[in-house]
């Protein structure tokens, strides 16, 4: 069973950084693909990155290109850690932020990361303050 638990939200100032941390196991070998999504009060949930644990390809949305970066570690027994580090936040990033996962061909190539994933987290509070 996959299992996927983010850490790391908290508040912070216009122009801070933040880094958010996701442990994801019960995957096997690097069949993976981890997102990083958020919604807002009011809004719809919104996909901002994807990092593929097959190739290690990346992807972002145009919200946050340039500002955040998506990483992982190497897996190991089924299990890895991903982080999204946020630079240059801004009050508009206020939300709660998911991590999630998609296991298998083609999903471990980010395909259709957009969409959703089937695995979440149970999401960590970021507010950024003017």
């Amino acid at each position: 069973e996959v299992q996927v638990v983010e850490s790391g939200g908290g508040l912070v100032q216009t122009g801070g950084s933040l880094r958010l941390s996701c442990t994801v196991s019960g995957f096997a070998f690097d069949d993976y693909a981890i997102g990083w999504f958020r919604q807002a009060p009011g809004k719809e949930r919104e996909a901002l990155s994807c990092i593929s644990g097959n190739d290690g390809s990346t992807y972002y949305s145009d919200s946050v290109k340039g500002r955040f970066t998506i990483s992982s570690d190497s897996a190991k027994n089924g299990k890895t850690t991903a982080y999204l580090q946020m630079n240059s936040l801004k009050p508009e990033d206020t939300a709660i932020y998911y991590c999630a996962a998609q296991v298998g061909p083609p999903y471990y190539y980010c395909s259709g990361y957009s969409n959703g994933m089937p695995y979440y987290g149970k999401g960590t509070l970021v507010t950024v303050s003017s």
